[in-house]
């Protein structure tokens, strides 16, 4: 019975202690409401996403700097944080990837603001508007006006992988034959040796293009194709970035800055001669 007695002592003495280890034990901290936002201001640095190969949004310069409106915005963007800014050159189709696993805190790279997109990341815009384009040397191609006078087996286009190019491709022309690329440069190269009647891309894409090949024979096409609203991609889970970005974007345009940077990188292709 004595026995009995000390262990029950024992097992009271041991709950208590538990109990008050457990009372002055620190409580975890919160969750923070806004971690990538939270990230970004820690480590003092912004890295944003592009592909570099699509002027004049976002090219490689001489020196393989990327340059070009998405690389102007993401300068403001980073200043207005009071953080570094670290470009992270990314093929198209990874950038999502990138965005989702962290490896990145933004996308700006001439990336559409599709509905399927929007359930993957958050979006932020938009900041710019284009337009669907054929780049082609087919006299019939020039003529293109709607889908319909595309949509033939005859056609092979030429779009880049995982981009609105290639989905719009596949449903609007799905007669026509479709070869998919990792840059929008090596579609050009296409275009221009014959393996390809024409790449579908934004609109100035196609002129910058035939800009740079002239003597190619290469023709901008402006098929009123499709409305593309070009944003910010943006991790889920952080609405005070998303809040932050909207409220920077919306004051930039106000400011007439954004008009500035559509002038300085479209009305006067002076930067033509810094491309790589």
């Amino acid at each position: 019975m004595k026995k009995l007695h000390l262990l029950c002592a024992v097992a009271v003495i041991v709950s208590l202690l538990s109990g008050c280890a457990e009372m002055n034990r620190a409580p975890s901290p919160a969750p923070s409401a806004s971690p990538v936002m939270d990230r970004i201001l820690s480590r003092g640095e912004l890295k944003v996403g592009m592909s570099g190969d699509m002027p004049p949004l976002n090219m490689l310069n001489k020196e393989d700097k990327i340059i070009g409106l998405d690389a102007d915005l993401a300068a403001m963007v980073a200043e207005a944080m009071g953080v570094k800014l670290s470009v992270q050159k990314i093929a198209f189709a990874g950038l999502l990837p990138a965005l989702e696993s962290g490896s990145i805190d933004l996308i700006i790279s001439n990336m559409t603001m599709t509905p399927d997109r929007n359930l993957k990341v958050a979006f932020v815009g938009p900041y710019f508007t284009s337009g669907k384009g054929l780049l082609t040397k087919n006299s019939t191609l020039t003529q293109a006006k709607k889908f319909a006078d595309i949509n033939n087996p005859r056609f092979t286009f030429v779009a880049l992988k995982g981009s609105t190019s290639e989905a719009v491709t596949r449903a609007g022309a799905a007669q026509a034959r479709l070869l998919t690329v990792g840059t929008e440069n090596e579609g050009v190269q296409m275009v221009i040796e014959g393996k390809a009647d024409a790449m579908l891309a934004d609109f100035p894409i196609c002129v910058v293009a035939a800009y740079r090949n002239q003597g190619s024979g290469l023709v901008p096409v402006a098929a009123p194709l499709t409305y593309e609203p070009i944003g910010i991609a943006v991790p889920k889970g952080d609405p005070q970035l998303v809040n932050w970005l909207d409220n920077f974007v919306k004051s930039v345009e106000k400011a007439g800055y954004m008009k500035d940077l559509a002038a300085k990188w479209f009305d006067k292709p002076t930067w033509v001669p810094q491309m790589k």
